[in-house]
């Protein structure tokens, strides 16, 4: 990664928060509980850079159609995350994985 991988990287990320505060305050609020549970869970594709700015497309789709965040997502932050990650890999199974394997290796 060179340095203007790095600038580009930081330039996208601000992008994305300006996108994110130009939110109602409910769906900032939501969205920022959603990026805390995601950042929490580690699905290992949210560093490909494509989750986050999908949430503030959809989120950007309901504003525009004057719909409140919990009628797009529902009630529960936490349930909608996992429905988004549910194919995903997270940092969790693979580090479980890890021990399993390594378990498996010691008693052999």
């Amino acid at each position: 990664m060179g340095i203007q991988d790095i600038i580009e990287g930081k330039r996208q990320w601000r992008a994305h928060v300006a996108r994110v505060k130009a939110l109602p305050p409910d769906y900032r609020i939501v969205y920022e509980e959603m990026q805390k549970y995601l950042f929490k869970v580690g699905p290992v594709d949210l560093a490909d850079g494509r989750l986050l700015p999908g949430i503030v497309d959809f989120f950007e789709e309901g504003v525009a159609a004057g719909k409140g965040v919990v009628e797009l997502i529902g009630t529960d932050v936490a349930a909608f995350c996992d429905d988004l990650i549910k194919d995903s890999r997270t940092y969790a199974e693979i580090y479980q994985e890890s021990l399993r394997a390594k378990s498996d290796a010691d008693e052999t």
